[in-house]
């Protein structure tokens, strides 16, 4: 990053008779506007993972605004739902507090209609505009498919208020952090203290009606149109109408995003955002390191899964996840990405990685659940918070190998841990897919 990290002041600007809250960030060289979606609160929201680095991110090349539109977290509470034109006044309004004459906007979810209306009306102020995982037309009509038909829209909207407050609603905003009961938790907080129900409920409701589609021809600066992939993302097809109906736009379809930008791959979003802005994106610092990587997966669990159901194979799942959590804290590893039911941590140590692998494998069976695991040393290679390298393949690879409730370990981790006490059985020479030569892995000893 190009500055000292301060947190940031919460100031307010004046819009009309209402007080807006907002945050800035950065010093960069040109000012970024994030417009928030339906869940917002700029204090409470740096205690959310990934929102903080995902800010300081934008403010390495830009001066990053962030605010609460009215009848959200700290900004005025107001009688009724505001309309757009009313909430277009409180990016006006952020704008002249912070001394910003002209700015690009990053509209995120109900924030990229805003946004594209701004735009539309006060040309002079938008340089360009960043759409992520939003719409022109939230609500379906005959001339707009890819909109959500009324009785899905009231069905969805009346779930949504009675699960106000609980952090269900992750599954739809932070896939990634879905099934992280912490999360979960801190999620429930800030959609309370976002909105109380009935407000939620408002805006939810007035989202169906949404429809800036008349102001797309007035919208004359460049636009970046980003959104999930194609098998994740509810907004491909809105993608597609706007990058086809805006004068100058460019789409791109990104994997391993969420709704909310900062939940998931946000260094893409970033590294997209920058190039977006300046024409060149900064090549990420790489950091080559020696690193001990653990593998596991649930076997079975695709059986297991049929057998409870969604919703106890759910809970199952939430369980192992905090299991497992818990013993690579323990062990003082770092736990790097989930999928599924996989789960990939680094540790400096392969003791205690093998120690980790150990303690997982006999808590989860508590849980009518068997693991396999798969531990491997090598060099690793971190770009920011991405992790790459063949370690990481030969590690997955020697994981795929094991059976139930077996921990196997490649040559290197057996020999670097001579003298800790642990034991292994020979598993034989095998050649690992996509690496080369053959490997000799062991089996640890469960006694």
């Amino acid at each position: 990053m190009h500055f000292a990290w301060v947190a940031p002041e919460t100031r307010y600007a004046r819009s009309g008779e209402i007080s807006i809250a907002y945050q800035v960030l950065g010093e960069g060289p040109r000012d970024l506007i994030l417009v928030p979606g339906i869940v917002s609160h700029v204090e409470f929201f740096h205690e959310l993972p990934g929102y903080t680095d995902f800010l300081r991110g934008l403010a390495a090349f830009a001066r990053v605004i962030v605010f609460d539109k009215r009848g959200n977290g700290l900004s005025d509470r107001v009688v009724g739902t505001p309309s757009l034109e009313e909430r277009m006044d409180d990016i006006r309004a952020v704008m002249e507090a912070a001394g910003s004459e002209r700015a690009s906007l990053f509209g995120v979810s109900e924030g990229g209609p805003l946004s594209l209306l701004f735009a539309a009306t006060h040309p002079g102020r938008v340089q360009a505009i960043v759409l992520y995982e939003t719409f022109v037309r939230f609500g379906g009509t005959s001339d707009y498919l890819s909109g959500v038909p009324r009785d899905q829209h009231s069905e969805l909207t009346d779930a949504m208020r009675e699960a106000h407050g609980t952090g269900t609603s992750l599954r739809i905003y932070g896939a990634s952090y879905g099934d992280d009961p912490r999360v979960q938790s801190l999620w429930g907080r800030a959609e309370r203290l976002s909105a109380s129900p009935g407000s939620a409920h408002a805006l939810f409701e007035m989202l169906l009606d949404i429809d800036v589609r008349s102001a797309l021809p007035s919208v004359r600066v460049p636009c970046l149109v980003l959104h999930g992939a194609e098998s994740t993302s509810m907004f491909v097809d809105h993608g597609h109408y706007l990058e086809q109906h805006l004068s100058d736009a460019r789409r791109v379809a990104l994997d391993g995003v969420d709704h909310y930008p900062w939940f998931a791959n946000a260094e893409s979003i970033v590294a997209e955002v920058e190039e977006f802005l300046t024409g060149a994106r900064t090549a990420p610092p790489v950091d080559r390191q020696l690193a001990t990587v653990l593998f596991t997966d649930i076997v079975g669990s695709t059986a297991r899964a049929a057998e409870l159901g969604d919703r106890r194979w759910s809970e199952l799942l939430q369980k192992h996840h905090a299991l497992v959590r818990r013993q690579i804290e323990r062990f003082r590893g770092r736990l790097t990405g989930t999928a599924g039911d996989g789960v990939l941590a680094l540790f400096d140590g392969p003791a205690r990685a093998v120690r980790c692998a150990c303690a997982i494998r006999d808590g989860i069976r508590s849980l009518g659940l068997d693991i396999r695991a798969g531990v491997h040393t090598g060099e690793i290679e971190r770009h920011e918070e991405e992790v790459t390298g063949l370690a990481l393949h030969i590690g997955a690879r020697v994981a795929a190998l094991a059976g139930p409730g077996e921990v196997l370990v490649s040559r290197t981790v057996k020999d670097l841990v001579a003298g800790s006490g642990l034991a292994f059985a020979d598993r034989g020479t095998h050649e690992l897919k996509g690496v080369p030569e053959a490997w000799q892995l062991y089996e640890v000893d469960a006694g």
